[in-house]
């Protein structure tokens, strides 16, 4: 596969704080990276670098196959950006600030810009003070994909933006990914990667701990399996079975809470050699999973 993104032993510092360290990451070419982690945790500093906004400390950063340290006009020409911090010119309508972007990129034709505005319901005619924070919101995503460029990198994008618009701003991405770009997507909103990633790229304290699709990673979390038997149960022969987290018996033994990592089947067996009243099973998400990598205290929590 194509990567359109690639770092290698990416290494970011501010004075001693981390940004980001050893950070190796491929994103490939039509896919939909959700580039995940809580605020602080060096989802902005990663961008920040590719788009050589900042230098790196030490490492390199790649986009399209050209170093971003050596290359940045050419692309910027190719990339749509949002920023997590929005600055505007307060005076401008949403119209002229489109306008404005698009003869930076020799772009004449408002078209897509007006046709995003659109969807996300936003009025262009209006002055940029005017507007709430959604809206700016909206001007930032439309200025984005203005150009339809080959790679949209959007810093926390649905920031500020009610529900119904959110459903519209997905339907944008997967439009794009229907026609081969790539969209790079930092958030710390669990649902929405869920809804639209291909892949997820784990950060926490300035480290990538992990890279897997969403399906890889939802099968790693913790599902919980609730079992009603017809008779009290021991439950401590649950608690012996490899993959199971917790026990937890009620109703006197005759019903059982078991937290599982993994392959169920150990569990049906044991399971089976009683009478088997009810079972539930409840499946783990991406917000399970995302969690269990935070489970343990950061360390070197000073990241951007």
């Amino acid at each position: 596969m194509t990567a359109v993104i690639r770092t290698s032993n990416l290494s970011k510092f501010y004075g001693k704080i981390r940004g980001v360290e050893d950070l190796n990451l491929e994103v490939h070419a039509g896919e939909t990276f959700g580039f995940l982690g809580p605020n602080g945790a060096g989802k902005s500093t990663t961008i920040r670098v590719l788009l050589d906004f900042i230098r790196p400390t030490a490492g390199s950063a790649e986009v399209f196959g050209l170093a971003a340290t050596e290359h940045s006009v050419e692309i910027h020409r190719r990339v749509g950006y949002l920023p997590g911090e929005l600055a505007m010119y307060e005076r401008m309508t949403g119209e002229e600030l489109l306008r404005y972007f698009g003869a930076l990129r020799d772009v004449t034709d408002l078209a897509e810009g007006r046709r995003v505005a659109d969807i996300l319901d936003l009025d262009l005619s209006r002055t940029i003070r005017s507007y709430s924070s959604g809206n700016r919101q909206k001007l930032g995503l439309a200025q984005a994909f203005l150009h339809r460029p080959e790679l949209l990198i959007l810093d926390e994008p649905t920031n500020g933006l009610d529900p119904l618009i959110q459903q519209a701003f997905y339907g944008l991405t997967a439009e794009a990914a229907a026609e081969g770009r790539t969209v790079f997507l930092s958030s710390h909103i669990l649902p929405e990667v869920e809804r639209i990633a291909d892949r997820v790229g784990i950060i926490r304290g300035g480290h990538l701990v992990t890279v897997a699709s969403v399906a890889e990673l939802k099968a790693k979390a913790l599902r919980r399996l609730e079992l009603r038997f017809g008779e009290p149960v021991d439950a401590t022969t649950f608690e012996r079975i490899a993959g199971v987290r917790s026990v937890s018996p009620g109703d006197g033994g005759r019903v059982i809470d078991l937290q599982i990592e993994g392959s169920v089947d150990a569990v049906i067996k044991e399971a089976s050699r009683h009478e088997v009243i009810n079972l539930v099973s409840h499946e783990g998400d991406l917000e399970e999973a995302f969690l269990a990598f935070y489970s343990e205290s950061e360390e070197g929590a000073d990241v951007r």
